[in-house]
């Protein structure tokens, strides 16, 4: 028998207005969240980044594709990764059928990555992808926007999601927090756990204005919730996230079919 408050239809809605009205609330703090977040200073960027792509070599400019805004999602795949972040992975699942909507609202979204583009451009084959997806191996790119270290960076601390994160530990016992989560999709990306998180998740915003382009935004770690397409719906089931046995989500052609 179910543990859970059983009540009647008068009582659901009587609770549903109540929570209604808490949505509500949260929804206009979310505007003005926005709000803020639209009003933060923009940084000129004057460094000349290149990447690969599929049309051959590619300024910053360039991944803008004529558009005033991009936005770029740091997809965590190394170099010496196998294949993509399981995680990066299901966030992309979720962006790849509205990226052609925000194209056509003046936004282009475009995910980088540090791995080689043939390695990408396999990947994004299997998993069926459109977007376009840019390497960024000729420059430092990912450094500078704080989604990639060096293992000496590892033995010292690295500053993740502004704030220092302590030195990396190579132990194979539980660590709390992330650890049993990285462990796992490290090997899913066939490496080990310090060289799976030496690469880091992200997503940041530029415009384009008088022939300048200008940083505005970057959020990662949690800061990315919002764009995790699952969550929202998680939130709305029954048992919420119901993750209390860690990371149980694969990427989509590696689940059992249903």
């Amino acid at each position: 028998m179910t543990s859970h408050q059983i009540g009647t239809r008068e009582q659901w809605l009587a609770a549903r207005l109540d929570l209604l009205q808490a949505e509500k609330d949260l929804t206009r703090r979310s505007d003005a969240l926005a709000r803020q977040r639209q009003a933060l200073p923009w940084v000129r960027i004057d460094k000349d980044y290149r990447f690969d792509t599929d049309n051959g070599s590619a300024s910053l400019a360039d991944l803008f594709r004529g558009r005033s805004q991009l936005l770029i999602y740091h997809f965590m795949f190394g170099p010496d990764y196998a294949a993509g972040c399981p995680s990066c992975s299901m966030i992309a699942d979720g962006f790849n059928g509205f990226a052609v909507h925000l194209a056509h609202h003046d936004v282009m979204l475009s995910a980088v990555s540090r791995a080689p583009l043939p390695k990408l451009q396999a990947y994004k084959q299997r998993m069926g992808w459109t977007f376009p997806w840019a390497s960024s191996s000729p420059s430092d790119f990912n450094a500078d926007f704080n989604v990639c270290f060096t293992e000496d960076q590892q033995g010292t601390g690295i500053d993740y999601n502004y704030r220092r994160e302590p030195p990396f530990v190579r132990r194979d016992e539980p660590l709390g927090g992330e650890a049993p989560r990285s462990r796992s999709h490290s090997a899913m990306c066939g490496t080990d756990r310090a060289t799976f998180l030496r690469e880091r998740p992200g997503m940041s915003a530029f415009v384009r204005e008088d022939g300048a382009i200008y940083h505005t935004y970057s959020a990662y770690g949690r800061g990315l919730d919002g764009i995790w397409g699952m969550y929202p719906w998680l939130d709305r089931a029954p048992k919420g996230r119901n993750e209390t046995g860690g990371a149980w989500w694969r990427r989509h052609d590696e689940y059992d079919a249903v």
